[in-house]
């Protein structure tokens, strides 16, 4: 029986429209904002992984590629991309790179002239100079190019591992899911130490009670 499609599994048409938006004019790259907060307020509020498991468009992007389209080798990917030192590692690595984007922004809000360039694998500098942006500040238009770079270097890296492994590779290491992982790990831990604290406090009065 063939399974009903829900609204959340066109979720992939987002990623390819954001993708397209942000060629059309970089101020768009500023709705990828959503694609950072929501994992992070799933993962602090919930608690769990709903949203890489079910929402991410990417990896359905991903996914619909590599197994519809025959994209992917479909082979599975090398065991250091799942080790915890590759993954908080790149991690660690991902956000030393936002946090150069964010002083380059700094630099332009305080009168260094604006780069009108996306940086694609943090090496590649893409000259990006025909969207109209004169009616932002130059650190808002800044911020759209350096995060519009980071989103795209996230998805070359995703379509690489795509092709090379499974279709969806790219989730193995993604650093929204290691941070969202690292949050829930954190959260259920402090949820059983609170829930320990809790049972040795009512063993403790059942104990004194039957005294």
């Amino acid at each position: 029986m063939k399974k009903k499609k829900r609204w959340y599994d066109y979720l992939w048409i987002g990623e390819l429209l954001y993708l397209c938006l942000g060629l059309f004019n970089i101020l768009f790259a500023w709705l990828g904002m959503l694609f950072f907060t929501i994992p992070l307020l799933t993962a602090i509020i919930g608690g769990n992984k709903t949203y890489c498991n079910r929402y991410c468009g990417r990896g359905q992007l991903l996914g619909m590629l590599g197994e519809r389209l025959k994209l992917s080798r479909n082979t599975p990917p090398p065991r250091f991309l799942r080790s915890p030192l590759f993954r908080y590692g790149f991690l660690a690595f991902f956000m030393i790179m936002f946090c150069l984007m964010l002083y380059s922004t700094y630099k332009v809000f305080t009168g260094a002239p604006l780069q009108e360039t996306v940086t694609l694998l943090w090496v590649f500098r893409l000259p990006w100079q025909w969207p109209e942006i004169g009616m932002v500040s130059p650190w808002f238009a800044q911020y759209a190019f350096g995060f519009f770079g980071v989103m795209l270097t996230s998805t070359v890296l995703g379509f690489i591992t795509m092709v090379l492994f499974r279709p969806r590779s790219w989730c193995v290491y993604c650093p929204m899911g290691t941070m969202t992982q690292g949050i829930c790990r954190l959260r259920h831990r402090k949820e059983e130490t609170e829930l320990g604290r809790t049972g040795k406090k009512n063993r403790g009065a059942s104990e004194a009670s039957g005294q």
